[in-house]
C-alpha cells in the first residue's frame, strides 16, 4: 500500500512525539461506606481521563490516622490523595504539607456549605475539599419505643436517654438499649465522648493549657458514658466504633445510637439496613451545662505536597467531591444514598428531599454547627470533638485507651482519669505548653 505525502508526514511526527506516560494516582482512604462507593464508581473516572489509574489502600479509621500521618510528617510520598479530617487540614496547611487547591469556576466552591469549606481554608486558600461532612444526632428505633410506651422528645437530655435506653434493651433477643463508640481512638470513643463532656459543662485544658481530666465534670460524664453502656450497652463495646455500630443499628440490635449525621443515608437505605422503615431521628442530647460546642467533622480529600502527580490527583479531587460525581451516586444508588453535608445543592434537590426524610434536620444541623462555642468555662483552643493542637492525636489516642479500660471493667473510673490527668499534663509540659 502506498502514502501519500501527508500520510507520511503524520507518521513522522506521530513517531517523533513522546508517548503520554500513564499515570498511578495512589489513595489512602477509610473503610466507611461512602468511601466504598467512591472506590466502586471510580472506573468511571477512569475511563473520561483515559491514562490515569487509581490505586486504592482503603483502611480502618485509626490505621488511616496513623499511616496517612506518618506519611506526611516525614515527606514519604507513599500517597498521592489523602483522606483527612477538619483536625488535619489546617495544622498540616500551617506546615506546608498540603498542596492548596483551586478548582476551575465549573466546580461551583460557593455551593460548598460554608462552616464545612470555612474549615478547609487556610489564609485564602483551600487546602482539601470535603468528600462528606457531618454534625450529629440521636437515632432510635420507633417500633421498640411505641411497644415500650415511650416517644422521644424534641430535644432529648442525656437523663431521658439513659431511662429510655433500659426501658428498650432486651439483651435476651440480643437488642441494647444504647450503642456509642467504645472502640479507642482519638477520633473513635474520644471524638463521641468529648461532645458528651462539652455538654456536661467539661473541657479539655483551661485558658493557661493545664489539663481538667480529673475534674467535677470528666467524672460525671465518664460515670455517665461507662454506666448506660454496662447496663445497655451490647457485648464488647470497646471493639465499636462508627462502623459497627453502623452495622448493629441496622441489623436490628441498637434501640439507640447517637453518632454521626453522615449515617442516617445508610440507615435509611433499604438495601443497606433491616430497618429503614423504623429509624427515627432526634438532636443529639443536651447534659446539664447545655449545647456547648457542636460537633462538625468532614472527611475530605487532599493532595500532600510531596506528590508527583498534582494535577493528576486535582483532577480525581474534584471529580470525587463534584455535582456531577453526587449525581452519578444518585443514578447507581439512589438518592438517599449519595455523599451528604457538603454542598447546598444537594439539600435543594427535590428528589433528595424526597428521597431522605431527615434532609432537612441534617442540613440545619450542618448549616449552625458551631465547634467554636465556648465550654462552661473558657478554654483556649477550638473543636467540638477534638483540640485543634498537633498535640492531641497523641493525647487523644491515649485518652481513648483509658476510656476503654473503664468499660472493660479494668480500672475505676477515678483511677483511670487520675492517671489521665497526670499523662497529659506530662504531654502538655514536654511540648512547652507548660512550664
Amino acid at each position: 500500500m502506498r502514502l501519500n505525502a501527508c500520510s507520511m508526514a503524520a507518521l513522522m511526527l506521530a513517531a517523533a512525539a513522546p508517548a503520554l506516560a500513564d499515570t498511578t494516582l495512589t489513595i489512602a482512604t477509610v473503610n466507611n461506606g461512602d468511601m466504598v462507593i467512591m472506590q466502586k464508581l471510580s472506573p468511571e473516572f477512569e475511563r473520561t481521563h483515559p491514562g490515569i489509574h487509581l490505586n486504592w489502600v482503603v483502611l480502618e479509621e485509626n490505621v488511616l490516622r496513623q499511616r496517612v500521618t506518618t506519611d506526611i510528617a516525614t515527606r514519604a510520598g507513599q500517597f498521592d490523595i489523602m483522606t483527612i479530617g477538619n483536625y488535619e487540614v489546617p495544622i498540616w496547611s500551617k506546615q506546608n504539607w498540603l498542596h492548596p487547591i483551586t478548582p476551575a469556576a465549573s466546580y461551583d466552591v460557593d455551593d460548598l456549605i460554608k462552616p464545612v469549606r470555612q474549615g478547609l481554608t487556610y489564609k485564602g486558600k483551600l487546602y482539601a475539599l470535603p468528600f462528606y461532612a457531618e454534625s450529629a444526632m440521636t437515632y432510635y428505633r420507633t417500633d421498640l419505643f411505641k411497644h415500650a410506651g415511650i416517644t422521644m422528645p424534641t430535644a432529648p437530655t442525656y437523663k431521658q436517654i439513659r431511662e429510655y435506653a433500659d426501658k428498650v434493651s432486651d439483651p435476651s433477643h440480643q437488642i441494647y438499649g444504647m450503642c456509642l463508640r467504645g472502640k479507642p481512638g482519638w477520633g473513635e470513643n474520644v471524638a463521641y465522648f468529648t461532645s458528651l463532656l462539652n455538654t456536661f459543662g467539661g473541657q479539655w485544658f483551661d485558658m493557661s493549657w493545664h489539663p481538667t481530666l480529673d475534674s467535677k465534670p470528666w467524672h460525671a460524664a465518664v460515670n455517665y458514658y461507662d454506666a448506660i453502656l454496662k447496663a445497655d450497652g451490647p457485648p464488647g463495646a470497646t471493639s465499636n466504633g462508627f462502623n459497627e455500630n453502623l452495622a448493629l443499628f441496622a441489623s436490628g440490635h441498637c434501640g439507640m445510637w447517637i453518632d454521626s449525621t453522615v449515617a442516617s443515608g445508610l440507615l435509611y437505605d433499604k438495601k443497606q439496613s433491616q430497618v429503614a422503615d423504623t429509624v427515627g431521628f432526634a438532636p443529639i442530647p443536651k447534659g446539664p451545662y447545655g449545647r456547648g460546642p457542636t460537633w462538625l467533622w468532614s472527611w475530605n480529600l487532599a493532595i500532600p505536597a510531596s506528590s508527583k502527580q498534582i494535577d493528576a490527583a486535582e483532577s480525581f479531587v474534584t471529580w470525587a467531591t463534584s455535582k456531577e460525581y453526587i449525581a452519578l451516586v444518585a443514578k447507581q444508588n439512589g438518592w438517599v444514598a449519595v455523599p451528604p453535608g457538603t454542598r447546598s445543592s444537594t439539600y435543594a434537590n427535590p428528589d433528595y428531599q424526597k428521597a431522605a426524610p431527615f434532609a432537612a434536620f441534617v442540613d440545619k444541623a450542618i448549616e449552625t454547627a458551631d465547634p467554636n462555642g465556648q465550654t462552661a468555662s473558657p478554654r483556649p483552643y477550638h473543636g467540638a470533638q477534638f483540640v485543634d493542637i498537633p498535640q492531641f492525636q497523641a493525647i487523644g489516642t491515649q485518652v481513648g485507651q483509658t476510656l476503654a479500660g473503664t468499660l472493660s471493667g479494668q480500672q475505676s473510673v477515678d483511677l483511670a482519669l487520675h492517671s489521665a490527668q497526670a499523662s497529659t499534663t506530662r504531654t502538655m509540659r514536654q511540648s512547652g505548653y507548660l512550664k
